[in-house]
């Protein structure tokens, strides 16, 4: 089944227009959510408004919006006003310029999306997609939607033009807020290290070789609560004893049956 366009807008760089449709990149597999329920009768609640204040419940129409400047002040802003704040939607994906895809780093990606060239730009769109191919280079711009402006990069896969929404740069924290203590790496464990990631290595990204384990078990117990069975806890795994030692996990690791195998495997190809 053809993807459905969620969206339309217009890529801009230079004097070059290009009309394309917005598509998402994935259908997310909704997570097992739970409703509150009343104990005592089994009907679902329902959320409510509470003044903090006068400790009642507030209707959603005696309700407004404010922002909160300084601790427990707020400035409220009525609903004209929060629509005049807003970002115009204009449809235009504005390219600001274009920087090598390798340099950008991957923690600033927040969302994907897939772009398909709209009616009469099949030309513009197959261009822009090989240039960038081409050049090994991506397209960074800003894209008003939704009342906000939105930083993205426009890169090519597979002769298809890719819109990745991405943070600014203010959202992003830098690695140095992690803390990490000082010290070195051992030249003997680090070649174990190095010898236990090629004995698991695989030449090619295969993520259809995994599920959601974990969403699939819940489902299936629940499954067998509404049947009328009882939901039990299965008993964890043994772990087979923690390891203290940095380098006895590294040579237990490599001993392991799986990886072993693999590696062995590896060395009869070549040979």
């Amino acid at each position: 089944m053809p993807a459905r366009s969620i969206a339309t807008a217009t890529i801009s760089f230079g004097l070059v227009s290009v009309p394309v449709n917005l598509y998402s990149s994935a259908e997310s597999k909704a997570s097992v959510s739970f409703n509150m329920l009343h104990k005592k009768c089994g009907s679902r609640l329902k959320q409510q408004y509470i003044c903090s204040k006068e400790n009642e419940v507030v209707a959603r129409d005696d309700t407004v919006k404010g922002y909160e400047f300084a601790k427990d002040q707020y400035v409220i802003l009525s609903p004209e006003e929060l629509k005049a704040l807003e970002e115009k939607a204009t449809g235009m994906i504005d390219v600001l310029e274009f920087v090598p895809l390798s340099k950008v780093d991957r923690e600033y990606v927040e969302k994907v999306y897939y772009l398909g060239p709209d009616k009469g730009g099949d030309r513009a769109y197959r261009l822009l997609a090989a240039a960038l191919n081409d050049t090994g280079r991506a397209a960074l711009g800003q894209y008003a939607a939704r009342g906000q402006q939105y930083l993205v990069l426009l890169r090519p896969l597979n002769g298809v033009i890719v819109m990745e929404q991405l943070h600014y740069a203010d959202e992003v924290r830098p690695t140095s807020e992690v803390t990490i203590p000082a010290g070195d790496v051992k030249p003997a464990e680090l070649a174990l290290a190095k010898q236990l990631i090629e004995q698991t290595a695989n030449d090619s990204f295969q993520p259809e070789k995994y599920k959601d384990l974990v969403r699939e078990r819940v489902l299936e117990a629940i499954q067998r609560k509404v049947d009328g069975q009882e939901i039990t806890a299965e008993k964890a795994p043994d772990s087979g004893g923690k390891i203290l030692d940095l380098m006895d996990a590294l040579k237990a690791s490599l001993a392991s049956a799986p990886a072993a195998e693999k590696t062995e495997k590896k060395r009869r190809k070549a040979s």
